[in-house]
């Protein structure tokens, strides 16, 4: 395994969209957070579904691949084929090593290092943190070859906006129609979109509408900042935890045979990068 590099960035354009601090602390809770493991039991299923159709020695990359939660998984779904992932932080490709016999790329997705375009390219809760989502959405499918699929994850519905978005560095979350116009303005066709994480809606939703209060006291009785206030979210109790991963597996059987779900606090899309006109006859 190695890490390169392909031309330094500027602080300001690591820092603004993430929080390296962060990379230590999902990479202690990851293996076990129920949100995390079912989120990881989806892309497997979604993975392997699009790999099916690809001959020995397709090339698959993670843009944002942070502590190689997910490229891990991509690597065991995709035995016949490479996996390469790419992030802007050091920070978390030190973690990634760890975990994956994955290449490990250090990178801006504006200006990639690869010569070869790729069959897929996973992007898994990464465009809510970058401002300028549709110019990323249009330098991926530079990265992609023609009808190369695209499959990402985003947070759902501006209405669950909380602290714990502040604290993630989110610039927005995603209205289900808004999302799918994006990827068709920015030249993808979308094969299939599906709201996902519904079991846990319900919680989520009084947990955000409450945020607020909840936010007020919290740092009126110990002053916690948002960024603490979101770390205490990461650690469930285990009970609950094991509760709430037994209800998203059911959702992840019924979402790998392709069904879909009409509420949820994540999208999970697969858009293909459209064809020329003269290839579409």
């Amino acid at each position: 395994m190695s890490i390169g590099a392909n031309r330094p960035m500027t602080n300001d354009a690591i820092h603004k969209s993430y929080d390296p601090a962060f990379f230590q602390l999902l990479f202690e809770v990851e293996d076990r957070h129920f949100w995390l493991r079912s989120r990881n039991r989806i892309i497997a299923a979604w993975v392997k579904l699009l790999t099916s159709e690809l001959t020995t020695g397709f090339r698959v990359l993670e843009v944002g691949c942070g502590t190689g939660n997910v490229l891990r998984v991509l690597d065991q779904a995709c035995p016949n084929g490479t996996v390469v992932g790419m992030d802007l932080f050091a920070e978390g490709l030190k973690y990634a090593q760890e975990r994956t016999s994955a290449a490990l790329v250090q990178g801006d997705m504006h200006r990639p290092p690869f010569a070869s375009q790729f069959d897929i390219i996973g992007l898994f809760d990464v465009l809510e943190h970058l401002p300028d989502d549709g110019q990323v959405l249009r330098d991926l499918k530079g990265m992609l070859r023609e009808g190369g699929a695209l499959l990402l994850t985003v947070p759902a519905h501006p209405g669950l906006w909380s602290y714990f978005d502040e604290a993630s560095h989110h610039c927005r979350r995603y209205h289900p129609n808004d999302l799918k116009h994006k990827l068709v303005e920015t030249g993808y066709d979308v094969e299939y979109i599906t709201q996902y994480m519904m079991s846990i809606y319900p919680l989520v939703w009084v947990g955000r509408h409450l945020s607020s209060l909840r936010r007020r006291v919290s740092r009126r009785q110990s002053g916690a900042s948002i960024e603490e206030l979101a770390i205490q979210e990461l650690h469930p109790m285990p009970i609950v935890n094991e509760v709430l991963s037994r209800l998203l597996d059911t959702e992840g059987r019924w979402l790998a045979r392709g069904h879909t779900l009409p509420l949820g606090t994540s999208l999970l899309a697969v858009a293909r990068r459209r064809l020329p006109l003269d290839c579409q006859a």
